[in-house]
């Protein structure tokens, strides 16, 4: 296997594979455009992108790139499917947690919160029309595309890159996995841990991960213990659960999943932190392979995720 391509980008570590060295070029230039536009679509962090230009334009008409569209109906679409439990209008709530910028700079030991338990406008409260490539969000709505946004990039540049070289590849944003192109024999070995930076052999986690083989589609990982920070006397982490618009209950420390797409992989294993308990019924419904591990360290298999493969991280 060739080495890794790493770099940051996006508030979080890319990893690229490709199967081929011919491609490798390319591949990076393609995924580096793909980067740059969800970015300049979708950032919360930016004053200059178009969530932001829509976030501060509430209750008006704003036209939007076809990007914005294509990531907004994503995002609407995971609200769809998992009744509400990620959705995007919790803007507002992510930004008085104290999450209103890259992570990397957010203050760990902010001043107290002083919130209210209350559910979040919900993804119902948008409008979108596509022939004028309008959208409007309601005044007090504040869209955030975190739950969806990466999974989206790294789908579309695997897929372009596959398209481009031909060649077999893995695209990792923050451990949002999207592989496409000509299936690799041996498959595409991936670690699954608390945190995508953690090393085997590293000290850098007390905890558990598994290393696996995946052919094809995506895999996802969401959990509570390495985006957190302080609020007064109050831990918060950056799982929102939309019906209280608070923090969602931790009964999982990380859910990972894998699904036909890296989005579709990154909703389910969002809604599963905000499910709690009822996750591991909810994914065997859905027919979904899935690895959920407790606060307390315990794991839970569920749709076919091989139970063997643990290995110390």
């Amino acid at each position: 296997m060739l080495p890794p391509i790493t770099f940051a980008a996006l508030g979080t570590t890319v990893t690229l594979l490709v199967a081929e060295d011919r491609a490798r070029d390319d591949a990076r230039a393609i995924l580096a455009q793909e980067i740059d536009a969800i970015d300049a679509a979708c950032s919360r962090f930016r004053d200059d992108s178009e969530l932001s230009r829509v976030n501060a334009n509430a209750g008006t008409w704003i036209p939007v790139s076809a990007r914005f569209l294509e990531a907004l109906e994503v995002a609407r679409r995971g609200a769809v499917l998992t009744d509400g439990r990620v959705d995007p209008t919790v803007g507002a709530v992510m930004r008085v947690l104290g999450y209103d910028r890259d992570f990397g700079d957010v203050d760990r030991n902010g001043p107290p919160l002083q919130v209210s338990v209350e559910r979040v406008p919900g993804w119902q409260t948008i409008e979108v029309d596509p022939d004028a490539s309008t959208v409007f969000v309601p005044k007090g709505v504040e869209l955030d595309f975190g739950a969806t946004a990466k999974g989206l990039c790294a789908d579309r540049a695997a897929r372009a890159i596959a398209d481009v070289t031909g060649a077999g590849v893995l695209v990792s944003l923050g451990g949002d996995i999207a592989i496409d192109g000509p299936e690799q024999e041996a498959g595409w070995a991936v670690l699954v841990t608390d945190d995508h930076a953690a090393v085997p052999g590293s000290a850098e986690l007390d905890g558990l991960g598994q290393r696996i083989t995946v052919r094809a589609g995506g895999v996802a990982t969401s959990g509570t213990t390495v985006r957190r920070w302080r609020r007064g006397e109050i831990e918060v982490h950056h799982v929102v659960d939309p019906r209280t618009g608070l923090p969602a209950a931790e009964h999982w420390r990380t859910v990972s999943v894998a699904a036909a797409s890296c989005v579709d992989a990154n909703i389910a294993s969002t809604a599963s932190i905000v499910l709690g308990a009822e996750a591991p019924a909810w994914l065997r419904a859905r027919k979904l392979p899935a690895r959920l591990v407790a606060r307390g360290g315990e794991v839970v298999t569920v749709g076919g995720w091989p139970a063997a493969a643990v290995v110390t991280c």
